[in-house]
């Protein structure tokens, strides 16, 4: 069974790693794929180029066993649109291997907003990053559709390929990218909040206008 985790990662932090982590460890995963985007849909563009995103992700990724920096949103031209990422992905491991899409609680309650998400489900499971106070949907269709497709126990997950939806407990570390971007531009430290290897880099290219040296 393969985790698959998507973002800007402008910068990676521990609040993207830490919960992937304790996910790939609970469900006992072989891998857990970093997937960086390229034009997200979704939300603003990237402040940090492609290449300098991809550098950090990679010094994160060796720290973590079964951890890997897939670059195929990167590679690819136009909008990173996660189905399309999930096709391939499938393309190359086959009809029967179990992939599981790895989302934080907001944007899965955004799903439906996103490009084609209905055909998410042929190509992997959901795994939806449940911290402590999180909230549901409560009603209408994308409520009957999380009915139908929700697990009650995560064996479900190696029962099947794709198609259903598990929510899985994660510990809450309060950290975003945009709090790590708004300490920098105070002329602050964001060491303790990502790796450590991370923090030297960006602090010694200037990344992000970073002050200090590393």
């Amino acid at each position: 069974m393969l985790g698959i985790f998507g973002g800007t990662f402008d910068p990676v932090h521990h609040g993207h790693l830490r919960p992937v982590l304790e996910v790939q460890q609970a469900l006992n995963m072989a891998g857990m794929r970093l997937v960086p985007a390229k034009v997200p849909p979704h939300r603003p563009q990237p402040r940090l180029a492609a290449d300098a995103r991809l550098h950090l992700l990679r010094l994160a990724a060796a720290d973590y066993h079964g951890f890997s920096v897939d670059t195929r949103e990167l590679q690819r031209s136009g909008p990173s649109y996660m189905v399309d990422t999930l096709a391939s992905l499938r393309a190359e491991s086959g009809a029967d291997d179990a992939l599981c899409l790895i989302l934080g609680m907001d944007a899965f309650l955004g799903l439906p907003t996103w490009y084609r998400w209905r055909e998410l489900e042929r190509y992997a499971h959901i795994v939806v990053l449940n911290r402590p106070g999180s909230r549901r949907p409560v009603n209408g269709e994308f409520r009957d559709w999380l009915a139908e497709r929700e697990l009650r126990t995560p064996a479900g997950l190696r029962e099947a390929p794709a198609g259903r939806v598990w929510f899985q407990p994660v510990t809450q570390l309060d950290i975003s990218a945009t709090s790590v971007r708004r300490l920098i531009a105070q002329g602050r430290s964001a060491q303790f909040l990502m790796p450590l290897a991370c923090w030297r880099l960006m602090a010694r290219e200037g990344w992000y206008g970073y002050p200090q040296v590393g």
